[in-house]
């Protein structure tokens, strides 16, 4: 118990990290900024940020929300991708345990969690992060089986963008909601990718009742459900069956 404790804390400290870097990935890619360089700067001064300033989640508390030189606040969005980055990696830890692949499961959710707060705010998926997401998923016993899941999920997502397109003569599904659909084939398999499409439609329904004529980003809601399915796949896939089955 101690142990798993402790290797927990250590996990979760690391993907506070690794969502830091996410924060630069979201701030950066969809502006074609160089993701290295130059270092961290305020936003607002352009004053470059000091080590202690970069702290994963600690030092926007200790700051107080604020720049540490022109006191401009600093976006919550920032604390709340690094918290979430590692309660996902926790999670993923106590259902996985400290398995060699757990890094790139977690990675896998963690490039998730990215482009889902870049097509929050910008209705955009980019290619890299989205391709980042499946190569992760990838790596992990049965590549095989994996990769023939991912396929079956990528053809039969682009037959039905393409027989939609066809029927309502626009654009239906795109390249990215492709890949997404592989990546969470990959991490899932089958039924639990059909149970993660199903709970990712349902979260979706409230905000696009709400939306009215503005568009709703639906790569949160897929993430979130791929989630959600993963960390309870048996006992979601035990339900389905007992729905079907009796």
């Amino acid at each position: 118990m101690e142990y798993n404790l402790f290797i927990g804390i250590f996990v979760f400290l690391f993907g506070i990290s690794v969502g830091s870097f996410l924060n630069v990935l979201i701030y950066r890619i969809p502006k074609n900024l160089n993701i290295s360089f130059p270092p961290s700067a305020c936003p607002s001064c352009g004053n470059r940020l000091k080590w202690y300033h970069n702290i994963p989640l600690f030092s926007w508390i200790f700051l107080k929300g604020k720049c540490a030189f022109c006191k401009e606040k600093i976006s919550a969005r920032y604390p709340l991708v690094e918290l979430a980055n590692g309660l996902i990696w926790v999670a993923l830890f106590y259902k996985l345990g400290a398995v060699w692949y757990l890094p790139f499961i977690a990675l896998s959710f963690s490039m998730l969690l990215a482009l889902s707060m870049i097509d929050l705010e910008y209705y955009a998926v980019p290619d890299n992060l989205n391709y980042a997401a499946l190569i992760f998923a990838l790596i992990a016993p049965n590549f095989i089986n994996r990769g023939l899941d991912a396929l079956y999920a990528a053809v039969g997502f682009f037959l039905l963008g393409f027989i939609v397109s066809k029927l309502a003569k626009r654009d239906a599904l795109g390249e990215a909601d492709i890949i997404v659909a592989a990546t969470m084939a990959a991490l899932l398999g089958y039924p639990a990718f059909f149970i993660a499409m199903f709970l990712s439609a349902i979260l979706a329904i409230v905000p696009s009742l709400f939306a009215k004529d503005t568009m709703v980003p639906f790569v949160p809601f897929l993430a979130l459900g791929t989630l959600i399915t993963y960390l309870n796949k048996e006992w979601l896939v035990s339900l389905l069956q007992a729905i079907m089955y009796g």
